[in-house]
């Protein structure tokens, strides 16, 4: 993969797709995050915004000690003794409260809030040392044009080092996938292509309206919460989107994994 286009100085906006805790056990995948994060600027820190966090007002979690949380259910024991102990991000927190701060975007602070699997899991493969300072931020809404909104607030931390990243996944149907072969089925194949050539394109209104707009919308996401992240790192992307480049896709359990980098 190409080093990163982002002015000196500037880091890159991500959006990957996470996985499950077993995600550590696959051959490939745990390899090309760490890839990625190779290729990266090292981050001041980290801003994470994931599916698995949906709070409102907009919620920033711990900033001194990081718990993690195990919001997973009937996994085998060791994914439940897996550790990361980030640093906290409190002068992040302090600066995302001042970015945000505005009529229509309350901010509250959750200081017990540890990082979710969509957070914690995709880090351990980018940053295993666990020596960047790490803040995590709910989606304090599902709609797609005010998460744009809230990612153009935080645009500016990308040039303070701040690495934003929205976490969710491509596609995302697991009641779906119960009755899937051992290929991809067709409604996660054609929302990738389609999600693929949207971003090529710059068709940041198809995005938008990708309810509508995508083939196969409501198997691919039946609920939308995994690929809203998406917009906020648009948002905080938006002056970028011609630099666009989907690092890491193909299929995890018959999902797309497509994980994209803008700058």
């Amino acid at each position: 993969m190409a080093a990163s286009t982002a002015s000196p100085g500037r880091m890159p906006a991500l959006y990957l797709s996470h996985g499950a805790p077993p995600l550590a056990d696959d051959p490939v995948w745990p390899g090309e995050l760490a890839a990625w994060s190779a290729r990266l600027p090292r981050p001041a820190a980290v801003l994470m915004v994931s599916a698995h966090w949906e709070e409102a007002p907009l919620a920033l979690g711990a900033t001194t000690t990081v718990p993690l949380e195990y919001d997973f259910w009937g996994f085998p024991e060791r994914y439940y003794a897996v550790g990361y102990a980030a640093p906290g991000a409190p002068d992040l927190a302090a600066r995302v409260r001042g970015a945000l701060r505005g009529p229509g975007t309350p901010v509250q602070d959750l200081p017990d809030r540890g990082l979710d699997h969509g957070a914690y899991v995709p880090l351990v493969e980018m940053y295993p040392a666990a020596d960047v300072p790490v803040l995590q931020m709910s989606l304090p809404t599902l709609d797609p044009r005010r998460l744009m909104d809230v990612g153009r607030k935080l645009a500016p931390l990308r040039d303070e080092g701040v690495l934003i990243v929205g976490s969710g996944f491509f596609t995302h149907n697991l009641a779906a996938l119960r009755h899937a072969g051992p290929r991809p089925p067709a409604w996660s194949s054609e929302f990738d292509a389609w999600g693929r050539e949207a971003l090529a394109a710059g068709d940041v209104d198809a995005l938008l309206d990708f309810g509508n707009k995508s083939p196969a919308a409501h198997l691919a996401h039946p609920r939308t919460e995994h690929f809203a992240p998406l917009f906020v790192t648009l948002g905080a992307a938006e002056d970028e989107l011609h630099t666009q480049r989907s690092v890491i896709d193909g299929f995890w359990a018959g999902l797309a994994k497509r994980s994209v980098q803008f700058g």
